[in-house]
């Protein structure tokens, strides 16, 4: 229940700071103000919790960095700020002044002394203090959709000045104390999540819902989460906000020897994804994201470049160049054939299938026509089968993205599988409805995740097809095909039908009878007799 209030607040909070938003622009584009201004927050509340440890105190830190960041300020005839930076640096690979924290800017708006150069100049100067870090690749342009100077904000300076104060002082009011340490990284996904919701297709495509990672999540590190054999590398090449990457991590026994790569064609969600890890705990020196067209321009291409899980929610039936001089790129050579110009799935497939690891796990979110369609797709499909490459095939159902309302599935391949078959789930008929969308929730997943750990078949929800079965279906995969839902209607039994039909017409002869008899009972009445005698004319 406490946990359940503690949500409730932390929703409540943000939706506050989107209503000083909301109606001046699309929550695609308000959503860069807020979730940049979450993370400066949260990078703010880094920088003093280094410091704390540093200076080893636990009470007054943020005063107390004031009053070492003062350049007159010395110990024993010693300045000290420059270690307390040159600390700070080097555990997160920035640093922020004392005046520039959030916590200082929020008291300037409450003095009435902000203004939105303050914002500017703390924005800039936090990146340029990575210059010379490894982490400046992580942090360089990561503020640039906080558009300070865009009339959407309002049309004179004082009016955008109100507005970002407004939001600021909302987001200010989550308590940080009153969750675990994981608040912003909540906050976070759960603005993405609204955002996506509320924005529809366009936000939708950098969003996977977390019912969906949570099931892929879980098959990838299916006797991968422990030990030696834990997953150590996760690459997403569609990686969108990252979510995906993170619920991978999320299910291994220790996350801190987990590196996240990804790559991101929108500049905008590569911004996104990489405040989403570093809110999520994931340090700079672990986070490997590039900003690239994953099928124009293979990366990564310097080790590492095989992952022990690949997972993705690419663009369904995306267009992309598909020029015959690809054909001799090591990720699509060895089909002969390419993906059609007007549908990618099977390049991007096939390009995360080339970066796993000879014992790694892959899970994919396709639409269903990669299961049946012919031509090229059919080839590529033909040679993943007999090269024994797909593991598991999982129908999800219908408008469970807030992207598409088609039905879509997760496809699972591994290059080293010990079975000669493929599994079939058919799910899309378990989920709850939950306002305009459909939800798988918590018994709808677990009944997904055990019928693939379990490898058996379920009467009308699995089957495990071998390949000579697949064989005689030319290869097509079509779930209808291998998992039989149908529901026969039950039998009608004639005699009984005949005999409760005869029963009927016996019980409406009784009625007539009673009826006739009652009829007979009636006294007819001469109106025209009784109202002569009355004298009615």
């Amino acid at each position: 229940m406490e946990s359940n209030n503690r949500a409730s607040s932390l929703e409540s909070a943000l939706w506050s700071a989107a209503d000083v938003l909301r109606g001046k622009m699309d929550a695609s584009e308000y959503k860069n103000y807020l979730l940049g201004l979450i993370f400066y927050r949260f990078l703010s509340e880094k920088v003093l919790s280094t410091f704390g440890k540093w200076a080893g105190i636990d009470q007054d830190i943020e005063k107390t960095y004031q009053e070492y960041m003062d350049p007159n300020f010395q110990m024993s005839g010693v300045t000290i700020r420059d270690s307390a930076l040159e600390y700070i640096k080097n555990s997160l690979g920035y640093s922020i002044e004392a005046d520039a924290l959030y916590s200082s800017l929020i008291e300037k708006i409450r003095m009435h002394k902000f203004a939105l150069d303050d914002l500017a100049q703390a924005l800039h100067d936090l990146e340029n203090s990575t210059i010379g870090q490894r982490s400046a690749q992580d942090f360089a342009g990561l503020f640039a959709d906080v558009d300070l100077t865009s009339n959407k904000l309002g049309s004179s300076l004082s009016q955008r000045n109100q507005v970002i104060s407004d939001t600021m002082l909302a987001l200010n009011n989550i308590d940080l104390t009153a969750h675990n340490g994981d608040v912003l990284g909540d906050a976070y996904e759960y603005l993405i999540a609204q955002f996506a919701s509320d924005s529809g297709k366009k936000a939708g495509e950098f969003y996977t819902p977390r019912q969906v990672s949570d099931i892929i999540a879980q098959i990838v590190t299916y006797k991968r989460d422990s030990g030696d054999a834990q997953i150590r590398s996760i690459y997403d090449p569609a990686v969108g906000s990252g979510s995906l990457l993170l619920n991978v991590g999320q299910h291994v026994a220790d996350p801190s020897l987990v590196s996240y790569h990804g790559q991101e064609l929108n500049t905008t969600t590569f911004n996104l994804a990489r405040m989403n890890l570093m809110l999520h705990g994931v340090s700079y020196e672990d986070m490997h994201l590039n900003n690239g067209d994953t099928l124009s321009k293979d990366w990564p291409t310097d080790e590492p470049y095989l992952f022990d899980a690949v997972v993705m929610n690419p663009p369904y039936s995306a267009q992309w160049n598909n020029s015959d001089s690809r054909l001799a790129d090591p990720r699509f050579r060895d089909y002969g054939v390419l993906a059609p110009k007007s549908k990618a799935d099977f390049a991007f497939l096939l390009h995360g299938f080339y970066h796993l690891q000879e014992k790694g796990t892959m899970g994919i979110v396709l639409p269903h026509g990669v299961l049946f369609r012919g031509a090229a797709e059919g080839k590529i499909r033909q040679k993943l089968l007999e090269d024994n490459r797909i593991d598991a095939i999982i129908g999800l159902p219908a408008n469970i993205f807030h992207s598409t309302g088609i039905p879509t599935l997760i496809m699972v391949l591994k290059k080293h599988k010990t079975t000669d078959d493929v599994l079939f789930i058919d799910a899309s008929r378990d989920f709850e409805k939950d306002k305009n969308q459909n939800r798988l929730a918590e018994a709808n997943i677990n009944k997904i995740v055990d019928a693939y750990k379990n490898r058996q078949d379920v009467d009308k929800y699995a089957h495990v097809a071998s390949m000579d079965e697949i064989k005689s279906n030319d290869y097509n995969l079509n779930i209808p095909r291998y998992v039989d839902t149908f529901e026969a209607e039950p039998e009608i039994d004639l005699e009984q039908v005949k005999n409760e039909l005869a029963d009927i017409d016996k019980e409406i002869s009784e009625n007539l009878v009673d009826f006739q008899s009652l009829e007979a009972q009636l006294v007819k009445t001469n109106i025209d007799a009784t109202a002569t005698k009355q004298g009615i004319k």
